[in-house]
């Protein structure tokens, strides 16, 4: 391992000396600073490859310490230690240039390896007589993520320190930015990896099935009823539960909710007998969950049981080169899937990455490739000549003079589908002959022609059909099969 030259910037006597003897153990040279003005006059007398920075110093808030790192010899790499795990002070340290992030505690063993990596990083690292083992975010990756920008190591950090918590964690961010993803790291960073992850959609499951769903029923407690069911909850004894859309969950089902998180107990529909269910809960939704409490529509009590551990996923838009690594990546993996022989972007292709807004995040990306490399020719990807939106309707609108008188709706589709499955390409309203047709095809045609109506913005079209954008990339996913 390098013999790296560490600077330790902590007030706390305990914890400076106890990083000193972790790091001398494994053979780097340690100096201690107390405040920020003795850490700005070591670095402008001497060379250091690492900074091991606390923010809360007496003197003023650790992050001006780089205001001094121009002036600094050599070029050091900055790692932030302290016990604001905030994910706003944690993606002001990485925008300022910290190499890495961690929360108090923090492990002998995680701490050594990421001085070492940050030694390297920072180019003043002494000949290393092995190379050092660096933790998966490193490279880009981390359990189904893939980017290296500020906002998402600050998430990487923060799920891997919450990871053993029992507390409640709340996802939010918009549709297709890796709410799941996020639960599935949890999961899988936590002492509960062995045990299962059962993952349930508040909003694609009606309301009166929900309940038995989540927490299950007994033979006969309902028309249909036909046999036990253990329900997710129950499934995910000893592991995690992770709870989808849940904003979207009904107000009587919330009340049992968040009897179920107070107590631990289950009740299954139909069942008088309560039984007790070791599990992490981890939920999500794309919707404002505070907004929701304002309005009603969600119980203030259960927002505050459940927002223990907030993380907010960044848009796809606000990630910077993360959009190019993704894209590679999801190209490798489409293109061998659809046994494509593909060398990469076109030159346009690589522009429309950058300058698209990706209103549907990292699903509406892969959607793109994968239309982009079935209906492409060339050996270059040319996604700024595919369909921007889903593909057009199979069935094309039929002239106005030739549509017939309007008719009644299928009592199973909903109302705002109906009404928008009449709409011309122009947006004008007008009388649509559904003879011949079923209702998947019916679905079809009102959410492509919703889609085309807002320029392949999923998320508008989702919102004037009054469904979740998670709905109608669903489905688009099935209809590309």
């Amino acid at each position: 391992m390098s013999n790296a030259r560490v600077l330790i910037v902590e007030d706390s006597a305990s914890l400076a000396l106890g990083y000193a003897a972790q790091l001398e153990d494994a053979g780097h040279e340690v100096s201690l600073c107390e405040t920020l003005a003795e850490a700005r006059r070591s670095l402008l007398s001497e060379t250091f490859d690492v900074v091991l920075l606390d923010l809360q110093l007496p003197d003023g808030d650790g992050l001006t310490i780089f205001d001094a790192l121009g002036e600094a010899a050599g070029n050091p790499g900055v790692i932030v230690v302290t016990a604001d795990g905030s994910l706003n002070r944690a993606i002001a340290a990485m925008r300022l240039g910290a190499y890495d992030f961690l929360v108090k505690p923090v492990s002998g063993a995680r701490l050594i390896t990421t001085v070492a990596a940050a030694a390297l990083q920072g180019g003043n690292a002494k000949e290393a007589d092995t190379e050092p083992e660096q933790s998966a975010h490193n490279s880009g990756a981390f359990h189904g993520f893939i980017g290296n920008s500020p906002q998402m190591k600050a998430v990487f950090r923060t799920i891997e320190s919450v990871a053993d918590s029992k507390a409640t964690v709340f996802v939010t961010g918009e549709s297709g930015t890796g709410k799941e993803v996020t639960a599935e790291a949890i999961h899988a960073e936590s002492k509960r990896r062995s045990g299962p992850f059962v993952a349930i959609n508040c909003g694609a499951i009606p309301e009166n099935l929900l309940e038995s769903e989540l927490f299950g029923h007994v033979k006969g407690a309902f028309t249909g009823a036909v046999e036990n069911r253990i329900g997710s909850a129950k499934a995910a004894d000893g592991g995690t539960l992770f709870l989808d859309e849940v904003c979207e969950m009904d107000l009587k089902l919330q009340v049992k909710l968040l009897r179920f998180l107070q107590t631990g107990m289950i009740q299954r529909v139909g069942s008088s007998a309560a039984e007790p269910v070791n599990v992490r809960i981890v939920c999500a939704t794309n919707r404002d969950p505070e907004r929701e409490v304002a309005e009603g529509r969600f119980r203030e009590d259960l927002y505050y049981r459940l927002n223990v551990i907030p993380i907010w996923l960044p848009a796809l838009r606000e990630r910077g080169e993360d959009i190019g690594l993704i894209a590679d990546s999801l190209l490798e993996r489409i293109a061998a899937e659809e046994g494509r022989k593909i060398s990469g972007f076109s030159k346009a292709s690589q522009d429309y990455l950058r300058e698209h807004q990706w209103p549907g995040n990292v699903r509406e990306l892969q959607n793109a490739l994968r239309r982009a490399v079935i209906t492409g020719t060339g050996k270059q990807v040319d996604l700024a000549g595919s369909p921007r939106g889903a593909p057009k309707p199979s069935m094309a609108p039929m002239p106005m003079s030739q549509m017939a008188a309007p008719q009644a709706a299928p009592s199973t589709m909903p109302p705002d589908q109906f009404r928008y499955a009449a709409e011309t390409a122009s947006g004008q309203n007008a009388p649509f002959d559904f003879s011949g047709m079923t209702l998947d095809e019916v679905e079809r045609t009102a959410i492509e022609q919703a889609i085309s109506r807002t320029s392949g913005n999923v998320v508008q079209a989702a919102k004037s059909l009054g469904v979740s954008p998670s709905t109608i990339y669903r489905k688009l996913e099935r209809w590309s099969d």
